[in-house]
């Protein structure tokens, strides 16, 4: 039986979300994954079809929706109970910016990108002998720099260096800025690629291996679930999170 992912496609369209779903859509569907792809929050009302995936992929930013508790809890719990979540640049960590427990999930949310689309930056892989990233050396980007506020749960793969362009975040000397990770939620994997500002971004070799490694590894928590009989009530408290 083949595997099910769902691409969330939306937001603003400077981030070329149909592109970048386009581009994950054909690399899940060459690696044996039924793909759909839906423009609207409402598929996350629907928790027995998110419970039923293998890998949610969120391509969603700055949407003028926000994500209501109706949409949002039943992602928390499909994804705890080991439903994979895989995303990049701003359509994941900067897609609901008034969610602090989206955040939470993503383990990050944007704040700025000194110096805007066209800064030359380089990418430090940092985690030699991680299987998403082994084999895969630095490389040098040309786009948008991402300065996020990030969870110190997650295990950082690749990080970048501010300031790279002045401004007033200068001030504080320079600082390594995690790019790309991996964390856990309940049973669930969740893997996060800054890149990806526009499509083009992931024609660099480099940026596209970490992504299609970091959308398979992700899916995979799904079928470890699986396997060991694994429940999501394991994680949940009736006190919750609010």
């Amino acid at each position: 039986m083949k595997r099910k992912a769902l691409i969330l496609c939306g937001g603003w369209d400077g981030h070329e979300p149909k592109l970048i779903t386009e581009r994950f859509k054909t690399f899940l569907e060459s690696s044996d994954f039924e793909v759909e792809v839906a423009d609207s929050l409402k598929v996350l009302e629907d928790k027995d079809k998110l419970m039923s995936l293998g890998l949610f992929i969120p391509v969603w930013t700055m949407a003028k929706e926000e994500l209501p508790k109706p949409y949002f809890e039943p992602l928390l719990e499909a994804v705890g109970s080991g439903v994979g979540v895989a995303g990049c640049h701003g359509g994941m960590c900067d897609a609901f910016r008034n969610n602090v427990g989206y955040q939470f999930l993503t383990g990050a949310n944007w704040v700025a990108h000194p110096g805007c689309d066209g800064t030359k930056y380089r990418v430090n892989i940092i985690s030699k002998s991680n299987p998403l990233t082994e084999g895969i050396g630095d490389f040098d980007v040309c786009s948008e720099q991402y300065y996020l506020h990030v969870d110190p749960a997650n295990e950082v793969l690749a990080t970048t260096r501010f300031p790279t362009v002045r401004w007033y975040h200068s001030a504080n000397g320079e600082v390594d800025v995690p790019q790309v990770w991996t964390r856990k939620w309940g049973w669930g994997r969740v893997f996060y690629n800054a890149l990806g500002h526009h499509n083009d971004v992931f024609d660099i070799p480099e940026a596209w291996e970490l992504m299609k490694r970091g959308l398979l590894w992700a899916a995979d928590s799904k079928r470890i679930a699986v396997e060991k009989g694994l429940s999501v009530d394991a994680w949940k408290n009736p006190v919750g999170m609010y």
